[in-house]
């Protein structure tokens, strides 16, 4: 009696655990593993490849079930860096970024669709400028594991982000109309998120 007593209790212990991993959970994007790149035509000739240096961010995951939600990615404007600090001076001012006045570029998506087993579409809105307008960010699932590294006690999830918008939907239109600068942004995002 006391040995099928156990059994259940293990049993009862075993379907808790398994259904609090099966809850969803809050994510939060670690600094130190995050990069958010962008590439932009210059003349025809090339792509200007550019990152944010400050980005930060939280998302809301259920590895179970599979489904993503409540996605906010809050990038700091002034920390633009394409190894030119001429260029880099440019793009902060009113031409492009306007970072004094507006310090951060935010997406934000309520919810997203599976398009595959480890792929999803966020069709969110992208604040800047003090516009805001939709943009879709298509994410891919890399991995989520208990992390390798020595030292560190954290449940990670990692994954890549792919998207594109058009900076003159938010009334950035320098160099468009001539052809110098592309109009349109090539978004990545690469990053780690710790299960909180």
């Amino acid at each position: 009696m006391t040995r099928l007593f156990v059994r259940l209790l293990l049993a009862a212990c075993f379907v808790a655990s398994a259904t609090a991993h099966a809850q969803p959970a809050r994510y939060e994007i670690d600094p130190e593993h995050f990069s958010v790149g962008f590439l932009v035509d210059h003349l025809g000739y090339a792509k200007v490849l550019g990152l944010f240096q400050k980005a930060g961010g939280s998302f809301t995951f259920d590895e179970k079930a599979g489904t993503l939600s409540d996605v906010r990615i809050a990038i700091d404007s002034a920390s633009v860096f394409t190894g030119h600090r001429k260029r880099d001076d440019h793009l902060r001012g009113t031409d492009f970024l306007n970072a004094v006045e507006f310090t951060q570029i935010v997406f934000k998506g309520a919810s997203a669709k599976r398009a595959g087993g480890r792929t999803f579409v966020v069709e969110g809105q992208l604040e800047m400028l003090g516009k805001t307008q939709p943009v879709t960010v298509n994410f891919t699932w890399n991995k989520s594991a208990q992390y390798e590294l020595p030292g560190v006690k954290a449940y990670v999830m990692g994954a890549s982000g792919r998207g594109s918008f058009k900076r003159s939907a938010f009334g950035m239109s320098y160099a468009v109309a001539n052809g110098w600068v592309g109009d349109t942004v090539e978004l990545m995002l690469e990053f780690e998120a710790r299960r909180t």
